[in-house]
């Protein structure tokens, strides 16, 4: 069956990367939620997309540059005019903490592909391995070479490719890197590519999917999961399909 992942939770509808986008996405059908990474300046791995608080938070600068006690301070439902009370930016411990209560699967996405977090791997390792999570996480990013380091340190641990261009045989992108998926860019994958790449053993999950015409495509092409900001509608449609 193609699994559901709350893109940032359930951030068609719910403030991204937050705690009540994530719990959200239980209520609406989800499998598992993506969700990104960075460290703060005091060495805490914190839940945001940007490299700045700027766009998701009512604060200004780089995540790098604030303590986790600093970072809290900010409301990362902001733009959703007072709907949330006390919505503030996240660790991954916390993240873990309440996945203790559900079977959901958690794709963590490594934001390092443009500013180098020092130890940001091992932090992310020692957490997994702290709350005994290695079968129910998926690390990812588009930075190939740290998902190789992390294969290299942790092979028990699934990791994923990142990638939004073109390329006629995905499934090498993964053989190159040594990891057991790829998260390609739905707009760059074909119904056969599917297929050639799910023979080769490689899991498929497209992001970011939020067309139902696309969401009925890939879950026909029977890909592994597909990544979308409204679980909900995807799992109204897998419902309708698997009928």
């Amino acid at each position: 069956m193609v699994a559901i992942i709350g893109h940032r939770g359930a951030a068609g509808t719910f403030p991204e990367n937050t705690m009540v986008s994530f719990i959200a996405c239980e209520k609406l059908g989800a499998d598992g939620i993506e969700l990104d990474v960075q460290l703060s300046k005091d060495g805490e791995i914190v839940v945001i997309h940007d490299e700045t608080i700027n766009r998701t938070t009512n604060g200004k600068g780089y995540v790098k540059d604030y303590t986790l006690s600093e970072l809290k301070q900010f409301d990362a439902s902001y733009k959703f005019k007072g709907q949330f009370d006390n919505c503030t930016i996240p660790t991954l411990r916390e993240v873990f903490e309440w996945a203790q209560g559900n079977n959901f699967s958690v794709n963590v996405e490594l934001k390092n592909d443009k500013l180098e977090y020092h130890g940001l791997e091992e932090r992310v390792i020692n957490l997994i391995r702290s709350f005994e999570m290695e079968n129910r996480v998926v690390l990812s990013s588009f930075n190939h070479k740290s998902m190789l380091k992390f294969t290299l340190m942790a092979p028990d641990i699934e990791t994923a490719v990142l990638y939004n261009k073109r390329n006629k045989e995905p499934w090498k992108i993964a053989e190159d890197f040594k990891a057991r998926a790829i998260h390609p860019n739905y707009r760059i994958i074909t119904d056969d590519l599917i297929e050639k790449t799910l023979k080769y053993n490689v899991a498929v999950r497209p992001y970011t999917v939020n067309d139902s015409k696309i969401m009925k495509r890939l879950i026909d092409a029977k890909c592994s999961a597909i990544i979308t900001d409204y679980p909900e509608i995807a799992f109204q449609l897998r419902g309708k399909i698997l009928k």
